[in-house]
């Protein structure tokens, strides 16, 4: 019997939206199987309505240095510069200098109410807010980079460090390491212990309230304003890092003296905070990304300033005529005797300060220990080798 006239007409139309319909169960039904529902929905880091492609995300880094300083500078702009290539371009970060987005004493703050995603500075700038923060850069007498970063990375120095910063909403990695510093820059020649007293210098962290204890004024001044200060004499003495990074400030030209060993930084750890909700925003893949790039930005600071002091030296020396000086034994052992009595009072009026201490007293002591018998006897034995031919 033949079909009526109007249902010839719709009878593909309706095949179709039968077909359709087939198509988009198959479609949730697959889409369910990889993933849920959700997935269309832009979570798991794909964007909704994209077409399933990997979301991107763009962070603002504040420094506390001039933008584009060497050494102390590169640190973020390598962990910058590392995330976008490990991630094809996926998280993306712009370095801002010290003063561009922030000034360079509220950069703290600016990641903690992520103003900024991240951070790069040093942790005893914070001292008048975490006390316990001194410890995450350096201890005057304390560790070298090298144990530093494996008290951080294998003896539980990193996770006090996240619980000390976990109040403010900030996660922080080891961020680069200067080495053993140089003792700083002094207007006039250092011949004793008294010739400290009332002397100005800009020295912060915990090494400030040691060089006061030993009866000078420590003085908190932020790397763009040292050479001004030394130049009219409103301090007296600065220190800031080692020869790379005192040749590019240009101390040479406002103080005579340079002093030797850098008893306050032995190795001056540098960090990366980064907000928690900005970390915890980005997938697994992009936060292993984040962790691996900071561990690297970490080694190349060191490396860098071990392969540039030396030459940086030189030419401060035989180029400029600056004066090298070892600090006098009075002088080391009363800032020693003024660091420990400072250590104490700081442990004695904060329980994380306390806790941190004695993880931080028992790595250096067995790293000491086997220390003594390794890289510092084999560098003696190595200088008694040399010096004898």
């Amino acid at each position: 019997m033949p079909q009526p006239r109007f249902e010839r007409r719709f009878t593909p139309a309706i095949i179709l939206l039968l077909l359709a319909a087939l198509v988009l169960v198959l479609g949730l039904w697959a889409a369910e199987r990889a993933g849920g529902i959700s997935a269309l929905a832009g979570r798991d880091g794909t964007q909704s309505g994209s077409g399933g492609e990997q979301a991107h995300y763009s962070w603002k880094i504040v420094t506390t240095w001039p933008k584009n300083f060497p050494g102390l500078g590169a640190g973020a702009e390598n962990f910058a510069r590392m995330v976008g290539e490990m991630s094809n371009g996926r998280l993306t970060a712009r370095v801002y200098g010290a003063g561009e987005m922030v000034p360079a004493f509220e950069v703290f703050d600016a990641v903690s109410q992520g103003v900024a995603d991240a951070g790069h500075g040093a942790a005893y700038y914070w001292k008048g807010k975490i006390p316990s923060s001194v410890f995450f850069t350096a201890i005057p007498f304390g560790m070298t980079a090298q144990e530093i970063n494996a008290w951080l990375h294998y003896g539980g120095g990193l996770e006090l460090w996240r619980e000390a910063y976990a109040p403010a909403n900030i996660i922080p990695f080891a961020g680069g390491n200067s080495g053993v510093q140089m003792a700083g820059w002094f207007r006039k020649e250092i011949n004793s212990l008294a010739d400290l007293q009332g002397l100005k210098m800009r020295i912060p962290g915990l090494a400030g309230d040691v060089f006061t204890a030993a009866g000078g004024t420590s003085v908190r001044i932020s790397g763009g304003e040292l050479y001004t200060s030394l130049q009219t004499g409103v301090i007296d003495a600065a220190e800031w890092v080692g020869p790379y990074n005192d040749l590019a400030l240009g101390l040479h030209e406002v103080a005579k003296y340079y002093y030797y060993p850098g008893w306050h930084e032995p190795g001056a750890m540098l960090e990366l905070i980064i907000n928690k909700d900005s970390y915890e925003a980005l997938p697994p893949d992009l936060q292993a990304i984040v962790t691996a790039a900071a561990r690297a930005a970490n080694q190349m600071m060191l490396d860098e300033f071990t392969a540039r002091n030396n030459a940086a030296l030189r030419e401060l020396v035989e180029k400029h005529g600056v004066q090298l000086r070892q600090l006098p034994d009075d002088v080391m052992q009363a800032l020693y005797q003024a660091s420990e009595q400072t250590m104490q009072e700081l442990v004695s009026s904060d329980p994380l300060a306390a806790r941190i201490h004695a993880s931080f007293r028992a790595f250096y002591e067995g790293v000491r220990a086997y220390h003594h018998i390794s890289e510092q006897a084999y560098i003696n034995a190595r200088d008694a080798v040399l010096e004898s031919e």
